[in-house]
């Protein structure tokens, strides 16, 4: 029997939920019923394949207009909790992009809610989807875990001054933070440490990590805005993993297809390719399944839950509070 699509909504039209929408109107599991954003500009510069679609100022408004089973809140982080809040006591299933909040209190308000409500918020992880760190996550299971890891995700000089609210630790790190954690089964370190470096204005731009588990198991992460702004504005991730016999390393950004001409452009940036129907690459895949956690056909994956946004939350903070001068 053929199943209809899930009616979803994309709250945000910025750069990653423009992408969002574009991605769930390609999937045939998938309906985009409305596109919420207060910026009139934004929604004027979506792409005309979106323009269709119903547009909304506020979220009331397209909850009494729109029959949706869930949203995407792809919006300012600041107002993730708010609005995630609002849908689930709407109950309605949720897709709810990292960060939870600005800080772990914010985060920890969400447990208030019954738990059969948060069963239904599911976090944007697009890196569980990602072939490369899929392939070294099975090796690792395989191979009986590893020693040690290191992570490096780096982005432009002027990341440091474009988002002077925010610091690596949140921004970049974190996505390191959660593949470690899938790597662990969430087990959770027994010491954090931290340092960080501040250019000449006074902002962050050097994140240094290392959590270290009562197995004897090290994981090392650095996250900074020190690349040239010359190179792509996604900066490069590299991880490398050592076991007993064995390692493993992926450089999944830049893809290794590059190009040049007068300048540098990634075809692949982020591993999605948009120029096909439906679009491929790993936002794509995290959709279908998110997809497939509305329709009951499976489980909020493992890293993508509530709880374990939180535990990384909780992370970051003792990481934060641990910085050695």
């Amino acid at each position: 029997m053929t199943m209809p699509p899930v009616r979803i909504g994309v709250l945000g039209a910025g750069y990653f939920g423009t992408l969002h929408a574009l991605t769930v109107n390609s999937l045939s599991e998938a309906q985009l019923c409305a596109i919420v954003e207060s910026s009139t500009y934004a929604l004027s510069q979506l792409p005309a394949s979106l323009q269709e679609i119903p547009q909304f100022s506020d979220l009331i408004s397209a909850l009494d207009s729109t029959s949706v089973d869930a949203w995407i809140v792809a919006s300012s982080t600041a107002s993730h909790v708010c609005l995630a809040q609002q849908l689930l006591q709407a109950d309605v299933f949720v897709l709810l992009e990292k960060p939870i909040a600005p800080s772990l209190a914010e985060a920890e308000a969400l447990q208030a809610l019954n738990a059969s409500r948060l069963r239904k918020l599911m976090l944007g992880h697009i890196l569980l989807f990602n072939s490369e760190f899929r392939e070294l996550q099975y090796q690792c299971q395989q191979r009986g875990g590893f020693d040690y890891a290191s992570c490096y995700r780096m982005r432009p000089t002027s990341n440091a001054s474009h988002y002077p609210n925010e610091n690596p630790y949140f921004l970049t790190m974190v996505h390191d933070l959660y593949c470690v954690q899938s790597l662990v089964n969430a087990e959770e370190p027994q010491k954090f440490q931290g340092q960080q470096h501040r250019n000449s204005a006074g902002f962050m731009d050097l994140a240094l990590a290392q959590l270290s588990w009562s197995s004897g198991r090290i994981a090392t992460f650095a996250a900074g805005f020190l690349t040239p702004d010359s190179m792509s504005h996604e900066g490069f991730d590299r991880m490398e993993i050592y076991g007993t016999g064995w390692m493993g390393r992926i450089s999944p950004n830049p893809r290794p297809f590059e190009i040049w001409d007068q300048g540098y452009h990634p075809p692949m940036t982020l591993e999605m390719q948009t120029r096909s129907q439906p679009f491929t690459g790993m936002l794509t895949e995290e959709l279908r399944c998110f997809c497939r956690v509305v329709r009951g056909e499976e489980e909020i994956p493992k890293g993508a839950r509530y709880a374990d946004g939180l535990q990384v939350m909780r992370w970051i903070d003792l990481l934060v509070h641990r910085i050695e001068p």
